[in-house]
């Protein structure tokens, strides 16, 4: 094979998956295809990639959150009560989003000041608030909450789900501060060196706490859009979320060991994870069965970054 042809396979071989899994589901069921299918696997989707934007920061440092799920349901938690004891929509979003922020910045100063490794970190700090979750909430689902908090999942803008709109403007963000800014550079250097990074006068710790903010902010609006789609904020809410959205960023190219990847890459991967989702439910797959072939992709997607390097 031509090794200028090689290279460019490679280079887009989440794409070409996508493309792969699409036709191969839609042949073996039509349904897969139909305006409200995509629609429905779109929205699915939505919840997913914001949270895996906020992840691709995190991992382009070579850290990891596995705190998200948790964030999630805090913040959904809290945008429930908010709006049922206010009844202020402003209120319900921003005051969720500073949560996660707070969370996040947990996160970043317990991993770059107390030097401890971001696994065990967020690990610690997942299981402190679901435990916080569950005590926030009495271990009861939040629900009743009024229509136009709920809109906020489920409307739609012509032929496009509002979700589907924050998650574009979300990735919009995500791109040009990655690629446009001080901040992107800066980020992609730690990744790649944090030593270096450090040398050459980057603040690292500042640099690494901020990408563990901008984690917790994606997971704080994922849990108003979880919790509006549904009409109700429960407990046990994101529960394995991180997983999905950790897949997603590695799937889409981001090396787990820093310094390489992008956006567009992670929104690939959350497209490849939910199309998937959706196809093996259209094939009446059993959700245990599901979980193998789920866990095969992602395997394969790491094997298959290993060999392009």
């Amino acid at each position: 094979m031509n090794t200028s042809l090689k290279s460019k396979l490679l280079k887009n071989k989440s794409i070409l998956a996508l493309i792969v899994l699409c036709i191969l589901i839609s042949i073996i069921t039509p349904r897969f295809l139909t305006l409200a299918n995509i629609t429905n696997v779109l929205n699915q989707v939505a919840v997913n990639a914001i949270i895996a934007i906020g992840m691709t920061f995190v991992i382009l440092t070579g850290g990891i959150d596995l705190s998200v799920g948790s964030i999630l349901a805090i913040c959904g938690a809290v945008s429930a009560v908010t709006i049922k004891s206010t009844g202020s929509i402003v209120l319900a979003i921003v005051l969720p989003i500073i949560i996660g922020i707070f969370v996040g910045i947990i996160n970043g100063v317990v991993i770059s000041k107390g030097k401890i490794q971001a696994f065990v970190a967020t690990l610690a700090v997942m299981t402190i608030f679901r435990g916080v979750t569950y005590v926030y909430t009495n271990g009861n689902p939040i629900s009743s909450l009024p229509d136009s908090y709920n809109s906020i999942g489920n409307k739609m803008i012509g032929i496009i789900p509002l979700p589907v709109i924050i998650t574009i403007l979300v990735l919009v963000i995500a791109y040009y501060f990655l690629t446009k800014t001080r901040f992107g550079r800066y980020l992609y250097a730690l990744g790649g060196n944090e030593d270096s990074a450090r040398l050459s006068g980057i603040n690292t710790n500042k640099i690494k706490t901020a990408a563990y903010v901008v984690c917790g902010a994606a997971a704080g609006l994922s849990g108003i859009i979880a919790t509006s789609r549904i009409g109700s904020a429960s407990p046990n809410a994101g529960t394995g979320f991180e997983l999905d959205a950790i897949a997603s960023v590695v799937i889409g190219g981001t090396s787990l060991a820093g310094g390489e990847g992008s956006v567009i890459g992670t929104i690939i991967g959350a497209l490849i994870i939910g199309v998937l989702n959706n196809g093996l439910n259209l094939m009446n797959v059993s959700p245990f069965y599901q979980q193998i072939v789920k866990g095969a992709v992602i395997l394969l997607a790491v094997l298959a970054d290993k060999k392009s390097k």
